[in-house]
């Protein structure tokens, strides 16, 4: 028995460092005891049902939950474009009847919103995204293509799952140093990127890769009236149209980044006009595909096309 205790210990103690290495958010010295809890609801009797609105998010607490929680993504189809989804009954009487809601925020779901406001249930904890990194309804939503605000949603759905049961507090402990540890493999992604390639030229059809990009050093040049309009299903500035396509057609960039669920004839052009000028293009996907694998994998595949992408550009291949 205290042979097993030790060798549990130990393996604690090697997560523990992998996450510090990663640069990752672990336990300060007073533990989960220092959390405020804010919830009011009596604890689950069996598993807490939680809800995310994307699959991003759901994936992450699900992992949180482990055999503890069951978890509910809205959001995830590869083909339906997350910014325009309408929400259903079946979303409502889930979120309803939820222990735990997690939404994105930014005005990116704010039918889940609605629903939360409306069916009002007494002690359910809901995590808003956007309010915990105190970003403007106005922001950017894609937040979850910054690690260092996944690290940030990820802190706060743990303190959330203790609060919500608290008896179960060393299992959801254990569970968020093992996936701060496994997100360790995409934050060490993001840095060998900045460290190759920072500085270098590349360009989006959209703000999804604006978090990305920012984070990995990489120099986004594509007109920002352009990739906001294009992410809110609006017609860009048509002078922002003219650069972009000067700054494709100029040889400066090396990579396109262009969004696989919201193409419209407009953003197919410039992908095609990228390829007449032989710059690379490299698709993401606003949801995770495939849907039954988790955030980190879906992140990290993502991430080595990029990274080969460069690669090949840097070696004029």
């Amino acid at each position: 028995m205290k042979r097993n205790t030790l060798l549990t210990a130990a393996v604690l103690v090697v997560i523990v460092v992998a996450a510090i290495s990663a640069g990752l958010y672990v336990f300060g010295s007073q533990g989960s005891a220092a959390i405020p809890c804010s919830i009011t609801g009596p604890s689950p009797s069996t598993k807490i049902q939680a809800v995310a609105a994307e699959n991003f998010w759901g994936s992450l607490v699900s992992q949180l939950g482990g055999t503890h929680v069951n978890v509910l993504s809205i959001v995830s189809d590869p083909n339906t474009d997350p910014h325009e989804y309408e929400s259903d009954f079946a979303d409502a009487e889930a979120i309803a009847d939820a222990n735990f809601v997690i939404v994105n925020g930014a005005g990116y779901d704010a039918w889940a919103l609605q629903l939360i406001a409306a069916s009002n249930t007494p002690g359910q904890a809901v995590l808003n995204v956007q309010e915990l990194i105190n970003q403007p309804v106005t922001a950017n939503p894609h937040f979850w293509y910054s690690p260092y605000y996944v690290n940030d949603t990820v802190k706060a759905m743990y303190k959330d799952l203790v609060c919500v049961d608290p008896i179960d507090t060393a299992y959801y402990k254990q569970q968020y140093l093992t996936l701060n540890a496994s997100l360790g493999v995409y934050n060490e992604q993001i840095d060998e990127i900045r460290q190759q390639y920072a500085g270098t030229h590349v360009a989006s059809t959209e703000s999804i890769f604006v978090y990305l990009a920012n984070a990995t050093g990489l120099d986004l040049v594509s007109p920002p009236a352009f990739m906001q309009a294009v992410s809110e299903g609006n017609d860009p500035p048509v002078q922002s149209v003219v650069q972009f396509q000067q700054e494709l057609q100029n040889g400066s960039v090396s990579m396109l980044v262009y969004n696989e669920q919201t193409m419209t004839p407009l953003t197919q052009s410039i992908k095609a006009l990228a390829t007449e000028n032989n710059v690379p293009t490299v698709g993401v996907t606003e949801t995770i595909q495939p849907s039954n694998v988790t955030f980190q994998v879906w992140m990290n595949a993502e991430l080595l096309v990029i990274q080969h992408t460069l690669n090949a550009q840097a070696l004029g291949q």
